[in-house]
């Protein structure tokens, strides 16, 4: 595996991470809140914006316009165990999503979840990590001192986009617990 694909696939675990983080509200209504969500529909699992449109009449109120009113059940179920603290009330096709104020409890709770998916992003650049070092080993054209200096490669990239991993996480933190 190249240089190149071990960065590409760790940048992918930084984006998934920046998708996450967006959905992770800091105080205001935002459409991006609810991108972590995914539903249970037609036997799949698929992205909430596959299946309905999220918009944000007010600032602290989200609605979720569902496409097929037969899917409303699973997309209120899905935004309520989405881990984001959310309440949907569900009037046919049409959801609303009350934004509930940040208490210190829920601000904690919030910084708990960004924690959680920093570090599943570390998990995943790990991951691609350990990939990159078994090709390494098991690559018979290099030798002992290829085989070394790619591994310090490797593991050089990795500590960087951990180390960025580190950086979003408190500057999602500080947004959080900032009033």
């Amino acid at each position: 595996m190249s240089n190149a694909d071990l960065q590409r696939r760790m940048d992918g675990a930084l984006d998934n991470l920046k998708t996450e983080y967006a959905g992770l509200r800091t105080g205001r209504a935002s459409t991006s809140m609810l991108d972590p969500v995914v539903v249970d529909v037609y036997g799949s699992k698929m992205p909430l914006n596959q299946v309905a449109t999220v918009g944000v009449p007010e600032p602290r109120l989200l609605t979720v316009q569902v496409w097929d009113a037969g899917n409303a059940q699973a997309v209120d179920k899905a935004i309520r165990e989405s881990g984001l603290g959310l309440n949907p009330q569900a009037e046919g096709a049409l959801i609303r999503v009350p934004i509930p104020e940040l208490n210190e409890e829920r601000r904690t709770e919030l910084t708990k979840v960004a924690g959680q998916y920093a570090e599943a992003a570390r998990v995943a650049i790990r991951n691609v990590r350990r990939d990159g070092m078994d090709d390494i080993k098991n690559d018979k054209d290099f030798s002992e001192d290829d085989k070394k200096r790619e591994s310090d490669n490797v593991q050089k990239l990795t500590d960087e986009k951990i180390k960025i991993v580190d950086e979003m996480l408190a500057a999602k933190e500080k947004d959080i617990m900032t009033v």
